[in-house]
């Protein structure tokens, strides 16, 4: 069991789909043993068909009942900035979600930019403890789909920029954390 010294102020966990990376984060989440009122879930997910709200039925059972849920399919750098204080643990699930909803809002490539630069400046001056999760998307064949690239090449530049604004980052595979940056907690 983890105190709440010992957790890495900031956390990007990456993945691929079905990696276990909401597992790792929710049980890192856990193992604080934080009092439920201090953890809020924030979720990015919106139900866009029946397999989406399979999947989200699906995290939604497996979190622990007590936490605060906020459902924020965009504006998670407002939800992030209310909760900065330092008894605050925040899981956001899942950035790459938030990015997809950012595209689908029509945003160009500038003002994702701009989005994912303003949620790095909110992690870096938050004194809460937050756990971020996103999938690694680019690790595959390049699609010949145009708006597939795009996704894959903001999501590959998003990456790197919270893996620079986060102490911790740890790539789950088949369930295994690989600690990238930052120690092993």
């Amino acid at each position: 069991m983890l105190n709440l010294t010992q957790l890495p102020c900031h956390m990007l966990v990456l993945g691929g789909a079905r990696s276990g990376k909401s597992q790792f984060a929710e049980n890192i989440i856990i193992s604080t043993n934080a009092a439920p009122h201090q953890v809020t879930y924030v979720a990015t997910a919106t139900v866009i068909d029946d397999e989406m709200e399979h999947r989200i039925a699906h995290h939604q059972q497996s979190r622990p009942s007590g936490w605060a849920l906020v459902e924020e399919p965009v504006s998670i750098t407002k939800v992030l900035a209310n909760k900065s204080s330092s008894e605050h643990l925040i899981l956001v699930d899942c950035l790459t979600l938030w990015l997809n909803n950012l595209l689908f809002n029509e945003l160009s490539d500038e003002q994702i930019e701009r989005q994912v630069d303003a949620l790095c400046d909110v992690i870096k001056s938050s004194s809460a403890t937050i756990v971020l999760v996103s999938n690694e998307v680019g690790q595959g064949i390049v699609s010949d789909n145009a708006l597939a690239r795009r996704f894959v090449d903001l999501s590959g530049r998003m990456n790197q920029k919270l893996a620079q604004a986060v102490g911790t980052v740890v790539l789950v595979t088949a369930g295994l954390p690989l600690y990238l940056k930052g120690g092993g907690t």
